[in-house]
């Protein structure tokens, strides 16, 4: 419900990401946000979100991000958050989770361990998601926590794989 945007942004870029496969992979599937479903009875099957995080995007702030995952055989086995603005790439193999900056060696990523609710840190785009039972849970889970912080879009589910945060939501 509401305002939900999509940029000329948004279709530009999946459709460059789009066409990349489609000539590095022609016999893949490929799921947008953008334009919609083809081959996805394939065995391997990319998913795009080209702008997690337009509001942001539109607003200016750097917690927006590029998502592509590829599902083999129905599992997902790889997936990447890109930022352009502030240059960070978040991957993830199953294995093992990195950031890659450009001339910067990887940096492993893992999340914080031992965190009691009363130490966390919680991020989510913003409360007013929730509405009814789900909003009370999530107000005494925020009144439960050290900190709270909101707008993050995708981006949040990076800083969790980093240790920043506890919770997303």
């Amino acid at each position: 419900d509401g305002f939900d945007p999509v940029t000329a942004a948004d279709k530009q870029a999946e459709a460059v990401i789009r066409a990349l496969i489609e000539k590095e992979f022609p016999d893949d599937g490929i799921i947008g946000e953008e334009f919609g479903a083809v081959r996805q009875t394939s065995s391997h099957v990319w998913i795009i979100d080209p702008i997690d995080g337009t509001r942001a995007f539109i607003s200016g702030l750097p917690v927006w991000g590029t998502l592509v995952g590829l599902r083999v055989d129905g599992k997902a086995r790889i997936g990447f958050m890109s930022q352009p603005y502030t240059g960070e790439f978040f991957v993830a193999d199953g294995e093992k989770s990195q950031l890659l900056r450009a001339g910067q060696p990887a940096t492993r990523l893992a999340t914080r361990k031992h965190q009691t609710i009363s130490e966390a840190t919680l991020f989510t785009t913003t409360p007013a998601l929730f509405h009814g039972e789900t909003r009370e849970a999530y107000d005494r889970l925020e009144r439960k926590v050290r900190l709270a912080r909101y707008g993050c879009d995708c981006y949040a589910y990076a800083m969790l794989a980093a240790g920043f945060a506890d919770i997303v939501i």
